[in-house]
């Protein structure tokens, strides 16, 4: 690539170690406390309140070395689930002077820069917002907050160390007056998923109330939300186009 280095993008994402950690040691992680179980599983078959009481009473019973085998193998894959899950949940942050690309589970969207107002993180979350402080992207993951600085910075982002619209949330308690129609409906049934942890309902939801000018943030399984300006319909822009 012929451009300068401090041109090139930036790429933040776990780094070979997180993957290393994950696809070695969950599954070792896996067999030890398998194993560990196994040399145990005649004195917890006989413990009524243990669960899976059936799975250690058939360990008891085999000879050693198949009880061994069988007791590691199955918390290993169970290990390897976990790693398989992970990696597709990590998060890729890919920022040059132009756009910002998010990758995760095998999908990625594009973010113009000429779009962004301002970027932040909020709590484990990379965010970024319009100049009329809509979100045009909220993404959980555990990169670092000095790593995705340096990034955005270096390409030229605006870089903010804390959300500018910060004191303009509102916590929501049902029926509270404010909202836009329908909304209230939505923060509830959002509320339930939160509390059920169905992360992908509550994300679905999150997406609905952006659609009615309302931005939502999460803190210790409460909501809190504020309003931002939506973009003028034809009829109320005074031209009628």
């Amino acid at each position: 690539m012929s451009v300068r280095a401090e041109e090139q993008a930036r790429v933040v994402d776990g780094g070979v170690g997180e993957l290393v950690l994950m696809w070695g040691g969950f599954p070792l992680l896996g067999a030890g406390l398998g194993a560990a179980l196994t040399a145990v599983s005649g004195w917890l078959a006989d413990l009524p309140w243990v669960p899976f009481q059936g799975w250690f009473e058939l360990l008891a019973g085999l000879p050693e070395r198949q009880a061994l085998a069988g007791g590691t193998a199955l918390p290993a894959l169970a290990g390897l689930l976990v790693a398989y899950v992970g990696t597709r949940e990590r998060l890729t942050v890919t920022v040059d002077r132009t756009a910002v690309r998010l990758h995760r589970d095998g999908h990625g969207r594009d973010i113009a820069r000429a779009s962004v107002a301002c970027v932040f993180v909020d709590g484990k979350a990379l965010v970024l917002l319009d100049s009329d402080g809509a979100e045009l992207a909220r993404e959980k993951s555990d990169l670092s907050r000095e790593r995705l600085r340096t990034a955005f910075t270096a390409q030229g982002w605006p870089w903010q160390e804390d959300d500018p619209h910060r004191d303009a949330y509102r916590r929501w308690v049902e029926g509270l007056p404010g909202l836009p129609a329908g909304a209230d409906a939505l923060l509830r049934a959002r509320q339930r998923a939160v509390d059920a942890r169905r992360g992908d309902d509550a994300r679905d939801l999150r997406r609905e109330l952006a659609r009615l000018g309302v931005v939502v943030r999460d803190e210790d399984g409460r909501q809190y939300w504020r309003l931002v300006r939506l973009p003028l319909h034809p009829e109320e822009s005074g031209d009628g186009l």
